[in-house]
């Protein structure tokens, strides 16, 4: 899974802090048992006078030292559960506390992520992703063809199943996607989707619609003049995220600075082999007029290009929905 290094180590004091509470509870819970049930207290130095007491034996040659000290011990075992019955607690009262039991709070089991780890990187990683509550809604479980007319379902059907082989084989090699078609023909949906699935697998993913990209960019370039501050980070997130999803490329202002931006993240992401999703109205021919042809020469070679050329479907909702209310 990726996640920046300053992300694993709050993760992991967080399970820090969670094994010293936990520690503490059981720790309670014992002190309470003691100032409740002194013969219990007394059975755990019994055992513990016991342990010592045999294992010398079994220095000096008893080998019916570990037999006795084993069957002593379940006696004792056995006395202290008869007395929380008694006194009302439950016979695991005592066990060590543990917010996860397969991995004890540390995290991993057998040297591999638990499963409660790979639930808390998802969770980060799906904050970091900037549409986590969009997530909720736009999903490839949600994915209806109700909206499209005959002309139009078996295509986004094709188009879907393209989005779908992405997601598939994203940890078997490298590939960008460039969505390309008019407004209101599901690009942002179809990125959502293929989001929602990669943060679920652990992936990381950012997404920025683009004017959003160039205006954080912007204000991160102006406030380091200003201040001095370093902007590598921000940069790093862009460049090193698993996917980066540019959301309609050509809404935003376009200048110098974008341009050379935009130049940076795509050859940069293109050198470490990163994925990267543009979905943008504009044809071929206006994003080498709008970014110069560097940057279109790095996404025509580079980007498999999914065109979606069929219905506004937000006006055929719109329509269906008015239809419904009139009803």
């Amino acid at each position: 899974m990726s996640l920046g290094n300053a992300q694993y180590d709050a993760i992991m004091r967080t399970y820090e802090e969670r094994r010293i509470a936990n520690r503490h509870l059981t720790e309670e819970h014992k002190s309470e048992v003691y100032d409740l049930i002194p013969a219990y207290k007394q059975l755990d130095i019994d055992l513990g006078n016991l342990s010592v007491e045999q294992g010398g034996k079994l220095i000096k040659g008893d080998q019916e030292a570990l037999r006795v000290l084993r069957e002593k011990i379940e006696v004792i075992r056995q006395q202290k559960q008869d007395l929380l019955r008694e006194y009302g607690f439950p016979e695991n009262y005592l066990d060590e506390v543990y917010t996860c039991k397969e991995c004890k709070d540390t995290g991993y089991v057998d040297g591999r992520k638990c499963k409660c780890l790979q639930r808390e990187i998802i969770r980060v990683l799906y904050a970091q992703s900037n549409i986590e509550s969009v997530l909720e809604e736009e999903n490839f479980d949600n994915l209806s063809y109700e909206y499209y007319n005959d002309s139009n379902v078996e295509r986004m059907r094709q188009i879907v199943g393209e989005c779908k082989a992405f997601v598939a084989d994203f940890d078997n090699g490298y590939e960008n996607l460039l969505l390309n078609g008019s407004v209101g023909v599901g690009k942002t949906y179809l990125t959502n989707c293929i989001a929602k699935e990669l943060l679920e697998s652990g992936h990381s993913v950012i997404y920025f619609t683009s004017f959003k990209l160039f205006d954080t960019l912007a204000r991160y370039a102006f406030r380091s003049q200003e201040t001095g501050e370093d902007i590598t980070a921000i940069h790093e997130d862009i460049f090193s995220c698993d996917l980066l999803i540019i959301d309609d490329l050509g809404t935003e202002m376009t200048n110098s600075f974008v341009s050379a931006q935009l130049f940076a993240i795509l050859n940069e992401r293109g050198i470490r082999k990163k994925s990267t999703i543009i979905s943008t109205n504009l044809s071929l021919e206006a994003l080498n007029e709008k970014y110069s042809e560097r940057n279109f020469s790095r996404i025509f070679g580079s980007y498999k290009m999914i065109r979606i050329k069929i219905d506004d479907i937000r006006l055929t909702m719109k329509r269906i929905k008015n239809a419904q209310n009139r009803k």
